[in-house]
């Protein structure tokens, strides 16, 4: 029905950049709010940033000022600038979408998870 591909993890040193994508694709209707969430071994997954249709944004403390999220409606994608990234930004991160289908139904998709290692 309904398939959410994420692209752009990696390897890359402290300090460095990455730019995370997810594209929506399949028999969506609209979609609502779009996050990235991120989990880190033998932690629990946590909310790094969401944003709303309307363009509203909500980021963990941890990434606020280093971590941009932003989405292309028109695409049915959102994206993660993540900068000055640090040794604790190393986790699988994932995306999330609240949509709705052509059907009316309502539900919370997730990616398959992209890895990001930050590492020298």
């Amino acid at each position: 029905q309904v398939q959410l591909v994420e692209s752009g993890g990696g390897l890359v040193q402290p300090g460095g950049s990455l730019r995370l994508s997810c594209a929506a694709s399949g028999s969506i209707f609209s979609i609502y709010t779009m996050g990235w969430y991120r989990q880190a071994p033998e932690k629990q997954r946590e909310l790094v940033a969401a944003i709303t249709s309307g363009g509203s944004t909500d980021y963990a403390d941890s990434v606020k000022g280093r971590f941009t999220i932003s989405r292309d409606n028109a695409n049915d994608t959102v994206y993660l600038q993540m900068n000055s990234l640090k040794s604790e930004d190393t986790a699988v991160y994932y995306c999330n979408a609240r949509i709705r289908l052509r059907s009316g139904v309502e539900y919370g998709y997730w990616g398959q998870g992209t890895q990001v290692t930050v590492s020298s």
